[in-house]
């Protein structure tokens, strides 16, 4: 049976391009998490590096079953006896053209991986006319949308970019969802125009709660100097079924706890029940 309440701890992040100092970083607050009470531990995505180099990154990145921020953070999970979704991980792959996987694993109180979603919408996009990103360049994208299940509550993983394609959210909420998850490394430019709208709308589209944990701040850059720094705008938010904003996380590392009243889904779908009222349509 679904619990009526549940404690999450949004872990908010600066990493650089060096896991095994973001991994010193990020244990502490998973730690601290844990003590105030969340059952479920949530971190952002690129929880173990973010680099501007890929040369830094084929350097470092190693597969799923070799990655040392995997590895402990599933005994981190084990011994806190909580439920950790690691927002993503980038993982080297076994794929012909050498691109990396940017994948979000959600670890169960046991320390086993219950579920792993690879990011389907790659992040290809020109900011300005300085600065532009071309995620798929390094990155292999998804191909299936992921329902896992937190303690028997439905929740659907998705990660940063995905935020501006609604009809996924959509699908995981027919599906099921009672939480999404949205573990970010948001643009600072984005992040100020979009990042709270979105994820407003995502939950108000829905009935869900949205979790959405994030990276912040300048990421130190120590075997990469000669590159351009990357910044992430942070402000770690929980909205709830409502579009309400439960908690916002600020722009520096730290955690972020909350309990949701898992009635309120119920509560937002019986009054707007528009999840039932999809209509077939021709296009334009």
């Amino acid at each position: 049976m679904a619990p009526a309440s549940l404690v999450v701890g949004l872990v908010q992040l600066n990493v650089g391009d060096d896991p095994e100092t973001n991994l010193q970083t990020t244990i502490p607050l998973i730690r601290e998490a844990a003590a105030s009470g969340a059952r479920l531990v949530l971190t952002p995505e690129a929880t173990n590096i973010l680099s501007p180099s890929r040369d830094r990154q084929r350097a470092v990145l190693q597969p799923e079953d070799r990655d040392i921020t995997l590895r402990a953070l599933r005994r981190e999970a084990r011994e806190a006896g909580i439920w950790l979704l690691i927002g993503s991980l980038a993982l080297a792959t076994d794929d012909p053209d050498g691109r990396f996987a940017n994948r979000s694993l959600l670890i169960a109180p046991d320390g086993s991986i219950a579920a792993q979603y690879d990011k389907l919408h790659m992040f290809d996009v020109t900011i300005s006319d300085t600065e532009s990103f071309r995620e798929s360049a390094a990155y292999r994208p998804g191909d299936r949308a992921v329902l896992a299940r937190v303690d028997d509550v439905p929740m659907g993983m998705t990660i940063c970019y995905d935020l501006r394609f609604a009809r996924l959210y959509r699908s995981l909420a027919q599906a099921g969802a009672q939480l999404l998850t949205v573990p970010s490394a948001f643009h600072p430019a984005t992040g100020q125009a979009h990042w709270e709208t979105l994820l407003r709308a995502r939950a108000i589209e829905t009935g869900c709660f949205v979790l959405a944990p994030a990276q912040c701040g300048t990421h130190p850059r120590p075997h990469s100097p000669d590159r351009d720094p990357r910044r992430s705008h942070g402000h770690s938010l929980v909205v709830d079924p409502w579009g309400r904003v439960l908690a916002d996380g600020g722009t520096e590392p730290g955690v972020t706890t909350v309990s949701l009243d898992l009635q309120a889904v119920g509560d937002a779908r019986s009054r707007i029940p528009s999840l039932a009222h999809d209509r077939p349509f021709l296009g334009p």
